[in-house]
């Protein structure tokens, strides 16, 4: 007997080609089978007119709650984003990681898994009053401590995670990049880079990602945007692209733009990732959460199979999980069960542009290691 079973939904699984209505077993905290007729379940959910992909990852948040000033709860925010995990894109660096896996990481319930700020303390300045560039300083970006301490919590961190711009590295450019590209390239692990306005300009970033290192905000808008003035993309994204740079969303408070996201899309450039770079000061709009986010995207005429694969399976890869992203059976039993909800919706990007949509995608519930979580 199985553990749990969703029966009657619209099974969407992009990495196994599914889009079919199946039951989905689980037991042992696995995906056990997907498919019909297969058998009793101690506990069994109907779901039928309901969506069941698999569980939502989120690439870029901020959850080091009470550690950072830019920290929101993540079992909270998993809840109401439909979320079944986390990935927390650089909040702690060398100097608090401890902190965060102990009173955060290990406490929670969702699954949780943190990019290590090249910067020692993480990002410590990011408030509704306070902005510090993390990276501003050199004084905090040594490359010894950090490549330490990601060896020393190597089963823990996935990636290193950099922001520069005229906001998060001043003066220094580019070089905190640079210096925590040594360090990925060290690790064998991929880079995070967060680029705002400049300086650096676009292209000196560009030229640097290898292949699957990540740029998130990767929608965002003028300056550093990624489309050209004429509509099309610039040259040196569609290079990075080819050469295999993951390109992430990461919408926020500042770093998505309809501006951009309308030209990007009409060039048949979709995003690798779509995440919500959920934090104190996002969370309460424009980003909100992960499904609002999904939503927009919905709206701007992406297929929901490639909204699902973008919030899934190609979430996993980026952070080379191969155990979630997908309901193959004896990977992680974790599972979103979502709606199309039809109404009047309005979506806002950062500059406050505004798009009317007819749908919103909503969650209905959660599985969370083969057992139902929330909902």
């Amino acid at each position: 007997m199985f553990d749990l079973m969703l029966k009657g939904g619209r099974v969407i699984d992009p990495a196994q080609t599914i889009d079919a209505v199946l039951d989905v077993a689980f037991a042992g905290g696995k995906v056990a089978a997907v498919g019909t007729n297969l058998g009793e379940a101690a506990d069994v959910r109907d779901v039928s007119g309901k969506i069941v992909v698999p569980g939502l990852i989120d690439l870029h948040t901020h959850v080091y709650w009470g550690g950072t000033s830019l920290g929101v709860d993540p079992d909270d925010y998993a809840k109401f984003s439909g979320c079944t995990t986390l990935i927390d894109a650089g909040s702690a660096g060398p100097g608090n990681i401890h902190g965060f896996r102990k009173h955060v990481i290990e406490p929670a319930d969702v699954r949780i898994l943190p990019f290590l700020n090249i910067s020692f303390a993480g990002i410590f300045g990011l408030h509704w009053d306070v902005t510090f560039g993390e990276c501003s300083d050199l004084r905090l970006v040594n490359s010894r401590v950090a490549l330490a301490v990601a060896k020393e919590q190597a089963d823990l961190v996935v990636g290193i995670k950099v922001r520069v711009g005229g906001g998060t590295s001043g003066a220094l450019g580019i070089l905190p990049m640079q210096i925590a590209l040594e360090v990925a390239e060290k690790l064998g692990l991929p880079l995070m880079g967060h680029l705002d306005a400049p300086p650096p300009p676009r292209g000196e970033v560009m030229k640097l990602l290898r292949k699957g290192d990540i740029l998130t905000h990767c929608f965002r808008p003028w300056p550093n945007s990624p489309a050209a003035p004429d509509g099309s993309v610039e040259q040196d994204v569609l290079e990075a692209r080819a050469r295999g740079v993951i390109f992430d969303i990461g919408h926020g408070r500042g770093s998505f733009g309809y501006e951009t996201a309308i030209p990007m899309m009409k060039n048949g450039f979709l995003p690798d990732v779509i995440s919500s770079d959920v934090h104190l000061t996002s969370i309460g709009g424009p980003a909100f959460n992960m499904l609002v986010t999904m939503s927009k995207f919905l709206k701007l005429g992406m297929p929901l199979k490639e909204i699902i694969r973008a919030s899934t399976i190609n979430a996993a890869a980026a952070v080379r999980c191969t155990d979630r992203g997908t309901l193959k059976p004896g990977l992680l039993g974790d599972a979103t069960i979502l709606d199309i909800e039809k109404g009047k919706f309005t979506f806002h990007d950062v500059l406050g542009e505004a798009l009317e949509a007819e749908e919103n995608i909503a969650c209905r519930g959660i599985v969370l290691g083969g057992k139902w979580w929330h909902g």
